[in-house]
């Protein structure tokens, strides 16, 4: 993690593989397959996503082979979640955003995507964590857009301001209504 207790783009990949085998196990092919597709969609192909090996994972005894015919991709294994797994699973889902980010968008995506895979409680508080994150970037923006009011209809920075600020109470609002239902 980042010192301020932010994810990677190392752990956004094993939060989406993790996340993915902990519904069901999957052979390993299907997982690198169904973790690529998933990250380029949503952040686009980025190498340092692209380049984290599923087979760490493996290594690092967060999943295993559960079919007993080998160790992972040199036999295409089906793979599961460990408890290790789920822990290191559960620290991924409950890290801090980081506002403002392409990073930051997977890593919603991925709590989003994975999220009813914790307690009820630690969802609310995720949900909690997310809208304090917007809320902090809405403070920010109007902020700046304020130490900007002065310059008329002509600067094109408030009205890209005023575009993002109105994105990010819609996105308040949202995530108001979503922690509701939780």
């Amino acid at each position: 993690m980042f010192a301020d207790n932010t994810l990677t783009p190392k752990e956004a990949v094993r939060l989406c593989a993790l996340g993915s085998i902990a519904r069901a196990p999957q052979r390993y092919s299907e997982l690198a397959g169904a973790v690529r597709h998933f990250i380029s969609r949503v952040a686009g192909p980025q190498i340092d996503l692209m380049g984290t090996s599923i087979e760490l994972l493996r290594y690092e005894g967060l999943v295993q082979a559960v079919d007993g015919t080998g160790a992972g991709m040199e036999d295409d294994a089906i793979l599961a979640i460990t408890e290790a797994g789920r822990v290191e699973l559960t620290n991924l889902l409950t890290a801090r955003l980081r506002a403002g980010s392409d990073l930051s968008k997977l890593i919603v995506a991925l709590k989003m995507r994975f999220m009813d895979l914790l307690p009820a409680n630690q969802q609310r508080a995720q949900a909690d964590l997310m809208i304090e994150t917007v809320e902090g970037e809405l403070a920010r923006l109007i902020d700046l857009r304020g130490a900007f009011a002065g310059d008329g209809d002509g600067c094109h920075l408030t009205d890209w301001l005023d575009h993002d600020i109105e994105l990010l109470e819609t996105r308040l609002a949202w995530l108001e209504e979503f922690s509701a239902r939780l």
